[in-house]
């Protein structure tokens, strides 16, 4: 009895230290995201494609980094990830104080993307082999929830010191935040990752598998991870269009103070991702995705017609469930289908499809925003959420089920529906071996 509790347990020193270092990586990021449109349109003129131009090419950045980064994680290169990337975010960083145009923020915003985006895959792959396997919906909920915090709380520390303190001070700060994250992740580095017991053997079955089919691990990615990944980009399109124009669309609707949005949707993230997790592990995605869908498109078409900070806030709110719920469980969804061997890779295909979808949305978004407004540019949005519940219906019709197929090392993972009947047959396995004794 005591042995099983062991083995389940999920709040262990590097977990909660490994979620601490995530938050303040994605902190500091969105420290800067969310107020760097404002100060680029005020300090050099520029117009709204500009402007989307700094999230779009730092995302695209990010992205081309994780590219090597998950293959230097297989490797066993993760304390070299962490440290370049966050010393290139670092030097980046303070870059921004001799930026005299648009053209060097550019470079450094595209140098700061390579860092970010080679230590920002490493964290969220140690989390996930230390999460016991029958508790990964609900250990990776939470540690997503530190990405999700740091989104939501970042925009409202970043504009608040913009506005209050100048952009040196903005600047200096998110540096600091980058300063702090190397001596707590140096507590997990100079010692080997701890791993669960379970861990420990399905990576004993990845390397025996991997030694029988070795032409198979040098497929680029796993084709399970494509659905998933369009989703997550979808989702993240809609993201894109808040952190880079809440500000502006607030001095449009003359809002007080806009980046509040923020904050209730932080609270809203708050509430709802332990519950998320649990359930996941219960009923699987399609009873988180297809209601937050809703939520989101709810909350988006609500912030179009947003005319006092009541209403904001009540849009923030709704949108938060449904991005509260459906990140976690792409995530998870991701991990599960792939085998530990490939938790870089699926990590790495997450943050990729996230960044893709905030550089699309601004684009795309910022774009629309230019021929309309942005309360119109809220409203387009939604089309982005209906697209995801057809392209997921779709497909769990085609597939004949909604139900994850996960990877045959990770099978015990998740149990859809038939979950009271596991234990019976556990019953039984034991009980045969018994008799056969």
């Amino acid at each position: 009895m005591k042995e099983q509790s062991t083995q389940v347990r999920l709040w262990t020193t590097d977990f909660i230290l490994l979620m601490l270092c995530n938050f303040l990586l994605f902190l500091q990021l969105h420290m800067i995201v969310s107020p760097l449109p404002s100060y680029v349109q005020e300090r050099f003129h520029a117009n709204a494609f500009e402007v989307s131009l700094f999230t779009c090419l730092f995302a695209l950045s990010a992205i081309a980094a994780r590219l090597y980064s998950a293959k230097a994680l297989e490797k066993g290169l993760r304390n070299a990830m962490i440290y370049i990337g966050l010393s290139i975010a670092l030097l980046a960083t303070l870059g921004y104080y001799f930026a005299a145009g648009i053209a060097v923020l550019l470079l450094l915003r595209m140098l700061f993307g390579i860092g970010f985006g080679m230590s920002s895959t490493a964290f969220p792959t140690m989390a996930s082999d230390i999460v016991p396997v029958k508790r990964m919906g609900e250990g990776m909920g939470y540690f997503g929830l530190s990405t999700s915090l740091a989104m939501s709380m970042g925009p409202i520390i970043g504009v608040t010191l913009l506005q209050g303190a100048g952009f040196v001070t903005l600047m200096l700060c998110t540096a600091g935040v980058i300063a702090v994250i190397y001596p707590l992740s140096y507590t997990l580095t100079r010692k080997k990752a701890v791993r669960t017991e379970n861990s420990a053997s399905l990576d004993a079955q990845a390397a025996a598998t991997a030694t029988v089919s070795n032409t198979k691990q040098k497929t680029p990615f796993n084709r399970k991870l494509i659905l998933p990944s369009v989703l997550n980009c979808l989702l993240s399109i809609t993201y894109g269009g808040l952190v880079g124009f809440i500000v502006l669309y607030g001095k449009e609707a003359n809002l007080a103070n806009p980046a509040l949005f923020f904050l209730f949707n932080a609270l809203a993230v708050l509430l709802v991702r332990p519950f998320a997790g649990r359930i996941y592990d219960s009923k699987g995605p399609k009873a988180l995705l297809i209601p937050g869908a809703i939520f989101i498109a709810g909350g988006l078409f609500l912030l179009s017609y947003a005319t006092s900070m009541s209403v904001l806030f009540v849009a923030a709110f709704i949108y938060g469930i449904g991005y509260g719920s459906m990140q976690s469980s792409l995530q998870t969804w991701m991990i599960q289908v792939v085998s530990p061997a490939q938790r870089g890779m699926a990590n790495g295909m997450f943050l990729n499809s996230l960044d893709l979808g905030i550089a699309t949305g601004a684009l795309l978004l910022g774009a629309i925003a230019s021929m309309t407004s942005y309360t119109d540019m809220y409203r387009y949005s939604v089309m982005f959420m209906i697209l995801f519940l057809l392209i997921y219906l779709i497909q769990g019709k085609r597939s004949g089920s909604f139900s994850i197929e996960a990877h045959p090392l990770l099978v015990h993972t998740h149990i859809p529906a038939t979950n009271t009947d596991q234990p019976k047959d556990s019953e039984h396995n034991t009980q045969d071996t018994r008799n056969k004794e």
